[in-house]
């Protein structure tokens, strides 16, 4: 992926100093658009891009702890960082254990875990009075057959009754992956030995949408409400107006996981589900940009650039101005609707890339991002699996683009 040109702009040493925890090219670009000092933290491989291109760069191996694993969080801190910003899953509680150093708060450490340990989070969830469905922890196979059976007998299930299934989820990955849902004993049979221990979690009927909110100083300073048309495959924002109706409500609710997870600053990404009475339940909150580009999408739909948003969130040192200055006013200052579908290949076997019609002709669709297949048997997907890339839509009509969406899963991207 080659490197935008971007206007750089000048760095004003008042303001602060920021650590960016992995690598994104799109992180990356606008930093350099955008008057903050940075620094990128990121795995070895990309040390030879970031010289070539004169990003300020730390090489680090976030998958490896040891007794050095201080030593970023010094080396961070005399180098005069004032925060560090996780990009991805995997970079979050790192964040919190150099956010504890350089911060001086160690507080910001055991919160980062909570992020990260979905279970954790789920009973710090519960303990502030926030509505979760039914769960626990599974250590091996039995514990899941028992959990499935356990869960239909408190629905009353009878004999005969189609169980109701259950959702395995990794304890600290990323949206969908290690995500499956169970609805049979036989199905447990076939869970992989390397994904246990998971999370178990009853399944929950409605509504399933995700949120973004920026916060500082300890209130949401922009929300943004994003649909899913199929969870793991498609996405648009700002969501439909039936959704929007919902955002006094869901506003509360983010603000009720603001004050249970005693969030200050930063950015949270957490998902829900609200049933056809309003009632909301929480499913997971994440303290890194979400996946499917809905970072991208936003700027599309809104003209403001959400990496740079999220880094006056963390920044200690942004002012009341800045903030007010910088946010649009959600759905009102929407330009349109803008939505990306994961594309994941129908057949067993492909041989080449073929963009349907229905696709290109279509006076929403923008540009995408898949590439010719490198081999011709297309791996069985396990879980949800992970797509080969996305195809990007913008339009004016919210129902328009979600039933456009909806239709991408019927066509063969790859023959």
């Amino acid at each position: 992926m080659s490197k935008k040109n971007p206007e750089k702009m000048e760095k004003n040493p008042d303001k602060g100093y920021v650590a960016l925890l992995g690598w994104s090219i799109n992180a990356i670009d606008a930093l350099e658009r955008f008057d903050r000092r940075y620094i990128v933290v990121a795995p070895e491989w990309a040390e030879e891009y970031a010289r070539k291109h004169n990003i300020p760069f730390i090489a680090w191996d976030f998958e490896r702890l040891n007794d050095r694993s201080m030593e970023i969080a010094e080396r961070l801190r005399d180098e005069g960082v004032d925060v560090a910003i996780p990009l991805f899953e995997e970079t979050v509680e790192w964040a919190g254990a150099i956010n504890a150093v350089v911060m001086e708060s160690p507080r910001l450490h055991g919160q980062a875990v909570l992020f990260r340990d979905k279970a954790l989070m789920k009973r710090r969830a519960q303990l502030g009075g926030i509505r979760v469905g039914i769960f626990e922890e599974a250590h091996d196979k039995v514990d899941v057959t028992r959990f499935l059976k356990r869960v239909n007998q408190t629905l009353l299930k009878l004999d005969g009754d189609p169980d109701d299934p259950i959702h395995l989820k990794a304890f600290d990955k990323a949206g969908c992956l290690g995500h499956r849902v169970i609805r049979t004993p036989e199905e447990v049979d076939l869970i992989p030995e390397d994904e246990i221990p998971l999370l178990m979690e009853s399944h929950l009927d409605g509504w399933e949408f995700a949120v973004e909110a920026w916060i500082h100083n300890g209130k949401i300073r922009f929300l943004n409400i994003s649909e899913y048309v199929t969870l793991g495959y498609s996405v648009f924002v700002p969501a439909t107006p039936e959704l929007e109706s919902w955002r006094e409500l869901i506003t509360r609710e983010i603000e009720k996981l603001i004050k249970t997870f005693d969030i200050k600053f930063g950015f949270i990404h957490p998902e829900y589900f609200v049933t056809s009475d309003g009632t909301m339940y929480f499913g997971e909150v994440a303290y890194r940009p979400p996946g499917f580009k809905v970072f991208e999408l936003l700027e599309r739909a809104y003209g403001f650039n959400a990496y740079q948003g999220m880094v006056l969130a963390f920044d200690p040192k942004t002012t009341e101005e800045e903030i007010e200055a910088f946010f649009p006013k959600p759905v009102e200052d929407a330009r349109g609707y803008a939505g990306c579908f994961g594309v994941y290949p129908r057949r067993r076997v492909v041989s080449k890339l073929e963009m349907p019609e229905e696709t290109v002709n279509h006076s929403y669709f923008e540009y995408h991002e898949l590439t010719p297949p490198l081999e011709e048997t297309v791996t069985k997907r396990t879980a949800f699996g992970t797509h080969w890339g996305l195809v990007y839509f913008f339009g004016d009509d919210p129902h328009k683009i979600r039933d456009l969406l909806k239709y991408q899963e019927e066509l063969d991207f790859y023959v």
